[in-house]
Order: C-alpha cells, then structure tokens, then sequence
C-alpha cells in the first residue's frame, strides 16, 4: 500500500474563521476559509490524515482547536507568535501571505513551537489566572475606597485594616458627602462579592493542590506557600521538558539579555522577562519572604545586595528559586533546610483552604508552630545553613574574562617587531 504524501497545513486562525494554505511537494496553495466554530472545526478535521501536519499560531482559541485537530491529523504545531520572525517582520501581512509562511516553516521544519499542555493543566492554569484576576479586582476596589477618603481629608484608618471589622465601623463613622458615601458602600458590597467568589476559587484550588504532591513538595521552600507553588505548577506543567535548570529560568523570563558581537566581551542587560508573567511575579513575591528567613536564601540575598542592590538581588533570588524548584521535582526531594513545623502550618491552612473541617480545641500536626521553642530551635538550625553558605563563598573571588586569542595573536606580533601596544585609558 502506497504511502500517503506528506501536506503540511498553514492555519492563520483569527476570531470567526480561519485562512488555510496546504503545502504539498514543494508547492504551496490557498484552500479557502473554516468557521471557527466546534462544527467548522471538526468539518475541516474530518479530511485530515495521519501525514497531515498542521501549524497555527498561539492566540485566544487556538488550544480548543488544536485539540480538536490533533485527534486526526499527525502532527500539530502550535507557533510561538514572538518568536515567528517571518511573519512578524514581514513587508506584506495578509491572512493568506501569513497561513502560507506557516505551511512553509511547517514543511522545513523550522517552526518555533510552543509546549501543548494537557488538559488538567490547562485547567488549572485558567484557575490560577481568574484568582489572580479577582485579587487585582479587589485591589483595584480598595485603592477606588482609599481615593475616596484622601479627597475629603479623612485621616488614615487607626485599625490594621480598613476593610475588617473594625475598619468598616470606622469607615461608617466619618463625615463624608452623600454621593462619597453612596460610592464608598457601593465599592464594599463589591468587594464582598469579589471576597466570596474567592472563596470559592480557594476551596477548589486547595482540593487541586492536595492531590498534587508536587505542590505539597515545593511548600518546603521558605516564602513559597499554596498560592506560589500553584502557580509555578501551573505555568510549568511538566517540569521533565526542560533537561536544565537554565532552561526553565529562561522560560520564566528571568535570565539576563546577553548581546555579544566580535571579539567584544558579552554585556548582560535586564532580564528578557519571556514566558509567563504571572509566575515570575508569584516567584518575585517568595524572593521577597525568603530573604527575611534565616538560611541560605537569605544569605544569597543579602550577599548579591551588598555588591548589586535591593532590586537586583530579589531578582536574582527569585532565580535562585526556580532553579531549586526544579532540582526539587525532578529529583524528587524536599527542601533540606525547611522547616518542619512550618510545613506542617502550611499544608494545615491548605486542608482548611479546601474546606476541611476545623479541628479547634485537638492538637494536630501543626500545633508545633505556635510553640516559640520549637520555633526557636527550628530557625537556629536555618540559621546554621546561613552561616555555612557564608563560609563557603567567603573566599570567592570574581572570575577573570576570558582573553581575547585575537588581542594576544596581536600583542605577540607587536612584541616581536619592537613596537608598543597602546592601550585604552582605564
């Protein structure tokens, strides 16, 4: 039985339709349009094959369709829109020009994809992204209340918080005009919507991380808690498809800009911050709580911000934790500094998150975390690791560039005719 031909399949897909260009023997040709709807889509499937090869870029519904196509055609390849030059820079952008220019990438095999997550994944990274949502939501409801009290010349709120029990009461005790105080009552019955819907995402991302033993095994690390480690989880998917650290920093977004041309030495800039945001911050956010607990975290900080600076050094700290994140799940192993009776707290907030019932009045595992000596003894041990990653990297000294072949190939040759080689003022 004759081998059926290989057609590599160009999708430039937008939000009603989708151009498609085939090509097919080193040719390449238009074959109209599809709805993009569940029955255009399957329609279009319907006369694809197993040598079929089709590519689209990453754009709002391209996973539902990718979905759909994959369970005929071959192969599908979802394009990374940043890194697909061709198109991006291209003179001539139409919707034809662009599905073509992805068939012929397809075909040579030169099309920067973008990892397709599974469904679990993909469902988990949607949660992840609307409770980040509705915490901006409420952010943005608390500073409309906070604009509100500054215009009329309220003093600041004497409770910790403004918006608890006590803050609301002083809140209903201040002079304010009627529309102020129309609009301020009006942004706290919001806020109270936005507090039970999140609620409600918590207790179902709470039942997703107990089943998770990823998630419970990133908790070790000192500032990652539920929230971080889900978003790391979610982000990455399946850690296994970076073979290096580095690689999964430089998914992140968190690896320098390096330009290097000639013989000139490289110069690294501000980190590329590619990939996804929300994970980078979430990582940022546990740079920050990690450098105030005792280890070799805080010691890593504390060490980069005496040469680099504040802003840099929680930078690099955040690095520091992707990097351990992925030695920790890949390895299979717990943070060896952590700290066992604030494990034990975490994992307890996170059992109440997904709506275990509360266990007031029974000591449970994690009654150890309101004993100050048991805290106590716990951070002295953190401490100790602090104070061995001070001593191993005291003797550390910066390391030289590399030299130039080219610049010594020149000094020997001057060296050799009797004349000087000048030198650039320091």
């Amino acid at each position: 039985m004759d081998k059926a031909p290989r057609r590599c399949i160009g999708l430039d897909v937008h939000r009603d339709f989708a151009q498609v260009a085939i090509w097919q023997g080193g040719q390449v040709r238009q074959a109209g349009t599809f709805a993009t709807t569940p029955e255009g889509v399957r329609e279009f499937a319907a006369g694809l094959g197993p040598a079929d090869e089709v590519a689209l870029e990453a754009t709002g519904n391209t996973w539902a369709i990718a979905t759909l196509l994959a369970s005929h055609a071959g192969r599908v390849v979802v394009s990374n829109p940043a890194k697909t030059r061709a198109i991006a820079e291209a003179r001539v952008k139409t919707d034809k020009v662009d599905a073509e220019i992805l068939a012929q990438l397809l075909a040579a095999d030169y099309l920067p994809s973008v990892w397709m997550p599974d469904a679990e994944t993909s469902a988990l990274r949607r949660q992840v992204l609307r409770r980040a949502h509705i915490v901006r939501q409420r952010t943005r409801l608390k500073n409309q209340v906070h604009a509100i009290l500054a215009r009329n010349l309220v003093p600041r709120c004497p409770a910790a918080d403004l918006f608890g029990i006590k803050g609301r009461a002083w809140l209903a005790a201040q002079e304010l005009p009627p529309d102020e105080q129309a609009a301020a009552a009006a942004l706290l019955r919001q806020l109270d919507f936005h507090a039970e819907e999140l609620a409600l995402i918590d207790a179902d991302l709470g039942q997703a991380a107990l089943g998770r033993p990823e998630v419970l095994r990133l908790m070790t690390i000192p500032g990652v808690d539920a929230t971080v480690a889900l978003s790391i989880v979610a982000a990455v998917g399946d850690f296994t498809r970076f073979r290096t650290p580095e690689r999964l920093v430089s998914y992140l977004g968190l690896n320098p800009r390096v330009r290097q041309s000639g013989g000139q030495p490289a110069s690294h800039g501000r980190i590329t911050k590619a990939g996804p945001a929300h994970a980078r911050g979430m990582l940022v956010e546990a740079a920050w709580s990690a450098s105030k607990a005792p280890g070799p975290l805080r010691a890593f900080y504390q060490r980069v911000r005496a040469r680099r600076g504040m802003h840099i050094a929680v930078v690099a700290t955040a690095r520091k934790l992707a990097v351990l994140c992925w030695h920790l799940i890949i390895k299979g192993e717990d943070y060896a500094f952590a700290l066992p009776s604030l494990i034990a707290h975490k994992q307890r907030k996170l059992e109440l998150r997904a709506g275990a019932p509360s266990a007031r009045g029974r000591k449970g595992p994690a009654a150890h975390y309101s004993l100050a000596a048991v805290r106590a003894a716990e951070r002295d041990l953190a401490a100790q690791g602090e104070v061995a990653y001070r001593t191993m990297v005291a003797a550390w000294q910066p390391a030289r560039p590399p030299a130039n072949p080219a610049r010594k190939k020149v000094a020997g040759a001057a060296a050799s005719k009797g004349t000087r080689l000048i030198k650039p003022a320091g």
